[in-house]
């Protein structure tokens, strides 16, 4: 198959403009026949849905949490980029279009880099309008800071809680229009399937998490906005409730799904403290603004990190990365941070972990003015560790975050099943092979605010245009789809196990952090890609979900989750096996530099991996959507 991205040509400065002109409209009237199904309600689903109610479609949008304002998306602490160059730094469009397309390795399609670029200024001006309470300078202007992988002070904050404010905004919006009626809000819902009828998306099977009831609603299109799938390595920076289920199945109902071996390792989490941990918790990369990150120079030193003189500490970053410094991006920043670890310099009680220090940013700056920026993460800190990160330094290390990879989408964020529109974290689109702090809440809100609303229309349109308006719940295809759906639930409650969910997804986390982690290599890949499916036989042979379908059954929907990350696990390894160069959050052992950088293969690997489903028993298909670059050259990149 050939994969159109329906990338505009001409000068790109000018693309999404002429593309938004050119997009055939739905007018005002004919808005309140469609009806769109929205699954997911962080910020980019809280916004789509939102966006869309009040243009004047009728939107389902549905809530794995019990309220909206308990997505993934409030633990995005850091900020949100933008090129307001308020700073007046040096900031534009293109500097941080060129900045996001070398932060991802040039893995990443340039059209869509650039609209989101474009789009970031009207994301300030609207989370303004709605109250988000940034931060601001003594004169009243917006404050910004610097975060990893650029030379500009761009980012927008609130604090150190930026996401949960942005999603208050988002969710306001939301709810005026849950009280207007013109969106259905479906709170503790899990999506389990998504139902395709003569190739086009046509709505979604889900089940209530509370009364275990099974239902199917019908859409003129289905957004996905349902975030990524660190949690496949079981211990992850993500919520709990996160998981892949919802792009696995629509990848298993002809979804291509992109660079699934993208995942980015975050380097400023709280180490792992031991086996009883469910989650890991992030500090956010705003904190290497006045953090300064080092190890002891000496392997083994056991002191406390008050009593190491400056002459016998590494301040690694600085020392290797003279012009970012610990401000580089987050692939570079945990490399480094394991690399000083595995040469055993690693400090705390498991040698796994680096010191994150402010003293000299107290000193310079004073408590006060560290506790204005960070106080809520410091005491964040102070609670998990029982230690007071101003008296001594924080220990960080890298854990899986974010995912990069997602269904494969073409600039209108359509998927490969016409009607099925993915935003957000669930696409692959903008970050390529390594996303910069403080861009998630950007590609969010874009796609949510100010992408889809015009995207979408050209499909609804052609449903008109071909007397395809009707939708129908109780069609063939949705009672087809609502029976696999429970027939895979009661086969999950007859296996009568002896293992707990949780053991299979810890035992395939480890496979996945050892073989597919922060550095991956061809015989460790090809071992896992033998193991997972052995784990997975014994999944389905004993696992042990306790409790009924029909009631409020959190083992229940564990055992769903872990499922699918039996079955994605591999493909995230047959991804990375297949991509013989080293890009980004990507790093393959075999392909280095003499400076134990990451090796890209332009001439092999430049394009995106979109795999095809073919059956249960089957290997998948691999699809290639070539990557040019024209206006940012391909050079090998460098933040010395």
């Amino acid at each position: 198959m050939i994969l159109d991205s329906k990338a505009p040509t001409g000068p790109i400065e000018k693309s999404w403009d002429d593309h938004r002109f050119n997009l055939k409209l739905v007018n005002p009237a004919n808005k309140r026949k469609y009806s769109i199904i929205v699954v997911g309600t962080g910020l980019a689903g809280a916004s789509a849905a939102a966006t869309l109610a009040e243009l004047g479609y009728h939107v389902k949008s549905f809530c794995i949490q019990d309220s909206p304002r308990r997505a993934h998306s409030i633990a995005a602490q850091g900020g949100v980029n933008a090129a307001k160059n308020y700073p007046n730094d040096g900031d534009s469009v293109y500097r941080l279009f060129y900045d996001t397309v070398k932060g991802g390795d040039y893995r990443a399609r340039e059209a869509n880099v650039y609209r989101l670029a474009q789009v970031s200024n009207n994301i300030i001006d609207q989370c303004v309008a709605q109250g988000v309470p940034f931060a601001r300078e003594y004169s009243g202007m917006l404050a910004n800071r610097s975060f990893g992988g650029a030379q500009v002070s761009r980012t927008f904050y609130a604090k150190g809680q930026t996401g949960q404010q942005l999603l208050l905004g988002a969710y306001s919006a939301l709810m005026r229009q849950v009280h207007e009626g013109r969106v259905d809000l479906y709170p503790r819902t899990e999506m389990l399937d998504v139902v395709v009828e003569d190739g086009k998306a046509r709505g979604i099977i889900t089940r209530d998490v509370v009364t275990g009831k099974v239902e199917s609603h019908a859409g003129h299109a289905v957004c996905l906005a349902t975030g990524g799938y660190s949690n496949a390595f079981f211990l992850s920076t993500n919520a709990m409730a996160c998981n892949v289920t919802a792009a696995y199945r629509a990848y298993k109902r002809g979804a291509f799904f992109a660079n699934p071996c993208f995942t980015q390792i975050h380097p400023t989490c709280i180490p792992v403290a031991g086996e009883h941990q469910s989650k890991l918790t992030l500090m956010s990369e705003s904190l290497r603004n006045d953090g300064r990150v080092w190890v002891p120079k000496e392997r083994g030193d056991k002191r406390r990190p008050t009593s190491i003189p400056e002459g016998e500490r590494d301040y690694y970053l600085e020392r290797r990365y003279p012009s970012f410094g610990n401000l580089v991006p987050r692939d570079v920043a945990s490399r480094a941070a394991k690399a000083v670890c595995d040469e055993g310099r690693g400090v705390g009680h498991s040698g796994l972990a680096v010191y994150l220090d402010f003293a000299d940013a107290i000193k310079r700056d004073g408590r006060a003015a560290i506790e204005a920026r960070y106080g809520n993460l410091f005491h964040m800190y102070a609670k998990i560790t029982g230690e007071d990160p101003y008296s001594t330094p924080m220990r960080i290390f890298p854990a899986p975050h974010y995912t990069m990879g997602g269904l494969w989408v073409d600039y209108n964020l359509m998927s490969t099943i016409p009607g099925l529109f993915v935003l957000g974290e669930a696409n692959f689109s903008d970050h390529g092979a390594n996303r910069l702090g403080a861009s998630a809440l950007m590609q969010g809100l874009a796609d949510g605010y100010f992408v889809i609303p015009y995207t979408i229309g050209p499909y609804l349109d052609s449903l008109a245009r071909d007397n395809d308006m009707g939708l129908n719940p109780d069609a063939a295809a949705f009672k087809t789809t609502q029976k696999e759906a429970t027939d895979r639930i009661t086969k999950m409650m007859n296996i009568n196990g002896k293992q707990t969910v949780d053991d299979f997804h810890k035992k395939l986390g480890r496979i996945m952090w050892d073989n597919c982690g922060m550095s991956r290599e061809a015989e460790g890949l090809k071992g896992a890609i033998e193991q997972i499916p052995k784990l997975r036989e014994e999944f389905w042979n004993d696992v042990s979900v306790t409790g009924t379908p029909g009631e409020f059954n959190q083992v229940l929907e564990k055992a769903g989750r872990v499922a699918d990350f039996l079955e994605f696990g591999e493909l995230m390894c047959r991804d990375a096996l297949t991509r013989e160069e080293s890009c980004g959050g990507h790093f393959r052992e075999e392909h280095q530099t003499e400076e134990n950088e990451a090796r890209r293969d332009d001439e092999n690997f430049t394009h995106v991996a979109a795999w095809e489903h073919k059956g249960d028993d089957q290997e998948p298909t691999r699809h290639q959507e070539a990557l040019e670059f024209e206006y940012v050259k391909l050079t090998q990149r460098s933040y010395k």
